[in-house]
């Protein structure tokens, strides 16, 4: 197989070095395929964190919004600025989320573009793991973080706690053995609480912790939980859109057999994310 490019969703750079992430490109397709989960997170998250109004916030990789409404729902922030690489993600965040106090522009996770020490608090949400250079990204997060704000973050747990795309994978890996080249959970080290931890202490954070948010993530039917794997946004919608019709198929049908309900039912899974904070 090919090598292909990894657009990453926070910084648009290509990660050759890694297996294909996918384009970015579609906020709808996002918003089936993982934005609809990565809400439910992003409440659990935003509660863990406990901050008190009038706060100005920064939400690094902001995707379409998904962290950002629910700051502004949760948080009363005194001004929210996202940024995220992918334009057609950003206008959709504007889209959805008109507050005055709050913008979002196009722009590199590892090059904030904001003043130092300007920010209150500044969180990412499930972005930290498609950037080439976490150090860069965790470094900018604290540059622009006053001293005594907070920073935090949030990753899926892809080598097992996210069902819905740990399922997929085993199923590919079955079918093929070429998605050992991309599979999620191999690929992404830092999304464990460790590596986390780590990374959050080199940053130069006190007061570092971490810990998993699991939330349930139910689809109506078997269509539900596959028809997002085709809409080519994300690693592994994108690894589903480059095979042929009969691999594709093959995949499908390993899936149906292995999680499809009794008539009517639906199918129930878990997914796991980690979080973490730190005092700058």
């Amino acid at each position: 197989m090919r090598r292909r490019s990894i657009i990453c969703a926070a910084c648009g750079s290509d990660l050759l070095s890694r297996p294909a992430a996918g384009s970015w490109a579609s906020g709808q397709a996002y918003e089936e395929y993982i934005g609809r989960w990565s809400r439910k997170v992003a409440t659990e998250f935003v509660r863990w964190l406990a901050l008190p109004p009038g706060l100005a916030w920064a939400d690094v990789g902001c995707g379409t919004g998904a962290l950002a409404a629910t700051i502004l729902a949760m948080c009363e922030p005194a001004s929210i600025h996202g940024i995220d690489a992918s334009e057609a993600l950003v206008s959709e965040a504007r889209q959805r989320l008109e507050a005055p106090h709050a913008r979002f522009e196009t722009g590199d996770a590892t090059h904030l573009p904001w003043d130092s020490g300007t920010r209150d608090v500044t969180v990412s949400g499930l972005v930290l793991n498609f950037v080439r250079d976490h150090d860069a990204m965790a470094r900018e997060m604290v540059r622009v973080t006053r001293p005594g704000g907070r920073v935090a973050a949030y990753v899926w747990d892809y080598a097992g706690g996210m069902q819905l795309i740990r399922h997929f994978w085993d199923a590919a890996r079955a079918v093929s053995p070429d998605p050992a080249q991309l599979d999620q959970a191999e690929h992404f080290p830092v999304c464990q609480p460790g590596p986390l931890q780590a990374l959050f202490e080199r940053a130069g954070l006190k007061a570092v912790t971490v810990r998993p948010i699991d939330i349930p993530t139910i689809f109506r039917d078997f269509d539900d939980y596959w028809n997002p794997f085709l809409g080519k946004t994300g690693p592994a919608p994108a690894y589903v859109a480059s095979l042929g019709d009969e691999a594709r198929e093959r995949i499908r049908l390993y899936l149906e057999a292995r999680l499809a309900p009794a008539e009517g039912a639906p199918i129930e899974l878990t997914a796991r994310a980690w979080a973490v904070q730190g005092t700058v």
